[in-house]
């Protein structure tokens, strides 16, 4: 059998809720490049899977809405419940299209290692900027592609040391791993770094941040051969300025 995000969901929602150093660290980089203070804003989740992002986000006093794709997914978010202070809901949806969310109605969009798994990213980045208000931001985190391209391995040095081995970087695609405990074996569409900078630029966003985060203590104690390598690729861009409304 293939897998799939609904195939994997229960073990996927288990990982994340038993502690997932690497998710965390994600999700903590991901709201570092948001205010703390989200009461009153609208925030979109794309991809949410099972709600640890949208969560979060409702912890800062957002009003989240969280969509994924995977029916199951939603059913794990559906049942976490909510922090406070602030809402979330969730939806079964087309990370592509944003057919539940809005014109200009999101103040932010965060994306969490999502937009690495939609088949078109042009579409996916004009969902977007529909749906956010003018100047609105997007806060995306994507495996980092420098070192996650397809079928990157490990090798162990003379002295003990690892390095890891790239060898596909520019073959961009869909591709899918071979280890049975890797979410990736679901699937995953390799994109260079400036594929993902280029794609931003051509469909009108600024970005304003690009980060490389360094692992933490807890990353590298999960998977000490990480150390030195930052697992993620974040970047945060501002949608167009629209001199018909006010700034997101």
């Amino acid at each position: 059998m293939t897998d799939t995000w609904d195939t994997i969901a229960d073990w996927y929602a288990e990982l994340l809720r038993t502690g997932s150093p690497l998710n965390d660290f994600n999700r903590d980089t991901l709201l570092a490049h948001l205010p703390d203070q989200l009461s009153g804003r609208q925030v979109l989740d794309l991809g949410c899977g099972e709600g640890i992002i949208t969560r979060a986000l409702a912890a800062r006093g957002a009003t989240a809405h969280g969509i994924d794709p995977s029916t199951r997914l939603i059913e794990h978010a559906r049942t976490a419940g909510t922090p406070g202070p602030g809402t979330v809901s969730y939806a079964v949806d087309d990370g592509c299209v944003l057919g539940t969310v809005a014109d200009r109605s999101v103040d932010w969009v965060t994306a969490g290692l999502s937009l690495n798994h939609v088949p078109d990213l042009d579409a996916a980045l004009t969902a977007v900027r529909r749906v956010l208000t003018p100047r609105g931001a997007l806060v995306l985190s994507v495996p980092h592609p420098c070192f996650e391209a397809p079928h990157a391995s490990w090798t162990r040095l003379a002295d003990g040391t690892h390095r890891r081995v790239v060898g596909d970087y520019l073959a961009e695609g869909f591709w899918r791993s071979a280890d049975p405990r890797a979410v990736r074996r679901a699937g995953n569409r390799h994109r260079t770094l400036s594929g993902y900078l280029t794609a931003l630029l051509r469909q009108g966003f600024t970005p304003e941040t690009v980060d490389e985060p360094a692992p933490t203590a807890p990353v590298i104690a999960h998977q000490p051969r990480r150390a030195g390598l930052p697992p993620f690729l974040l970047i945060r861009a501002r949608a167009p300025h629209d001199p018909s409304g006010p700034a997101g």
